[in-house]
């Protein structure tokens, strides 16, 4: 019989920004997995904070633990919550180019020594986390070495390390490949024999097929627990909000007299004895649409380092960028000028407390964060495209005061403020919801009818292509270690 791990009676917070309702008490049963599911700002990570007593409630016995709960084993980490905007474990990069700059490696940890760090007496042994989720021929690469799915493995296991007795999961999916969401699927249903699992979801294809129970969290409302049986049955029959016909504005960047966009040629890149590209030959032609494919560790993310100019290594490579080859005279910004760019380590990266407006506006001057005052015109246009995505709602918001999912949605509209030549996006639908997925789609596709635009786009899943791509690139697995 499944005992109450614990009861939520409300969400009435002392800081009223922070407070949900509940349409009833919240009781987690133990051991259960139980899927939050939401829209972007609906509220679901606030519900994670509760659970953690981030926030305190008014009044005494809001928050209820059962007795797997008690004070002890909670100081001791029996709750955790793992967001994956934190890839990096408290190393991240002072700078955002410094990932790049191998002769700064010795600032960040192996992956074996992060998670020694956290060894407590308690704790599970590193070695059979890294071995039981397949990843232990990543145990003496140094974090910054790591790709974007990775790290979120890495991230995943200095949780479990610390054997929580609910784990909260916010979005742990993003960044993974087919293969790396199958196995992760796997250990997540076998952790929920075993503990309180809660998987926080913004689609509906992301609700695990293992979870128990659903809960609902819209507009800050949170519904009762239900079967994920029942939940299907109700998330059926009911019609989600998008922006209606969404066109990108018609403002934008003439292109050079350049045929090839992109020119590779022989390229191979290795870190000691470990291959990320081996002989490389790769030409973009002006106005192509290329998908960028492959598993975890493959390369993507470094070559699009390459491409972006910030990886320092791009000049000891034959690699020529609208038309001209790297290292004869020009400047990265003669090259980021020209190329609108949104990955996980931008995300990561970009922690400016600023208006949405000006977070937007610094795509035209291609830095992190904006330090100059950005004109009235300039202002106009960011306006514009914020509409497009449906996102002019959050101009005037703090940046750092957005959910997760709104950051996300704001950088990619800081991709495209520029109408850039080329349009590089690195997974670029990550943590956005259902309805502002399809519609950051159909801008894309509406962009790309716009006269030699070039677009590279990288993603692991299929049904997020846009109609519009026309090639693909799949990148090989070369070594063990990026398995």
């Amino acid at each position: 019989m499944q005992e109450t791990l614990l009861t939520l009676h409300h969400a009435d917070t002392r800081r009223p920004e922070y407070a949900l309702t509940l349409e009833c008490p919240l009781s987690l049963p133990t051991p259960s997995v139980v899927a939050v599911y939401g829209p972007n700002a609906s509220g679901k990570t606030l519900l994670a904070d509760l659970l953690t007593a981030k926030h305190p409630l008014r009044g005494d016995g809001g928050l209820v633990y059962g007795p797997q709960l008690d004070e002890a084993a909670r100081k001791g980490g029996a709750v955790a919550h793992v967001l994956f905007k934190d890839v990096y474990g408290g190393a991240e990069p002072a700078y955002y180019q410094q990932r790049w700059n191998h002769g700064d490696e010795q600032v960040f940890p192996t992956v074996a020594e992060q998670l020694a760090a956290l060894n407590t007496p308690d704790s599970s042994d590193p070695m059979t986390l890294l071995r039981q989720f397949g990843v232990s021929a990543l145990a003496h690469r140094a974090i910054n070495t790591l790709s974007s799915g990775e790290l979120r493995k890495v991230q995943l296991l200095r949780t479990l390390s610390t054997r929580p007795r609910l784990l909260i999961i916010d979005s742990p999916f993003i960044g993974l490949d087919v293969e790396a969401r199958a196995t992760l699927c796997a250990m997540l249903q076998q952790i929920g024999r075993e503990l309180t699992l809660m998987v926080v979801v913004s689609r509906r294809a992301d609700v695990p097929d293992f979870a128990d129970y659903v809960l609902s969290v819209d507009h800050r409302h949170v519904s009762r627990l239900m079967p994920r049986a029942e939940w299907q049955a109700a998330a059926a029959s009911s019609a989600e909000q998008e922006n209606p016909s969404p066109k990108a504005p018609t403002a934008g960047q003439t292109s050079a007299e350049c045929e090839a966009v992109i020119d590779f040629r022989d390229i191979t890149i290795a870190y000691g004895s470990r291959k990320v590209l081996d002989r490389l030959n790769w030409c973009v032609k002006k106005g192509e649409r290329w998908a960028l494919t492959g598993s975890n560790g493959s390369g993507k993310t470094t070559l699009l380092s390459l491409v972006c100019a910030d990886n320092p290594i791009a000049y000891a490579c034959d690699i020529r960028l609208f038309g001209c080859r790297r290292g004869r005279g020009e400047s990265i910004w003669d090259i980021k000028r020209r190329i609108g760019y949104v990955s996980p380590e931008m995300f990561s990266a970009y922690r400016k407390d600023l208006d949405v407006m000006r977070i937007v506006a610094s795509g035209l001057m291609d830095t992190i964060g904006l330090y100059c005052r950005h004109r009235p015109e300039d202002e106009a246009v960011c306006l514009e495209w914020l509409k497009a995505f449906g996102a002019e709602h959050l101009a005037r918001r703090n940046y750092l005061t957005l959910s997760s999912g709104e950051q996300r949605l704001v950088l990619l509209v800081r991709a495209f403020v520029k109408s850039p030549e080329l349009l590089i996006l690195d997974e670029p639908f990550h943590g956005l919801d259902d309805a502002q997925t399809r519609s950051a789609m159909r801008v894309i596709d509406d962009y790309m009818t716009r006269p030699d635009k070039t677009l590279l786009m990288v993603t692991h899943y299929a049904d997020e292509l846009p109609d519009c791509i026309t090639h693909t690139l799949r990148l090989p697995r070369h070594t063990a270690a990026e398995a």
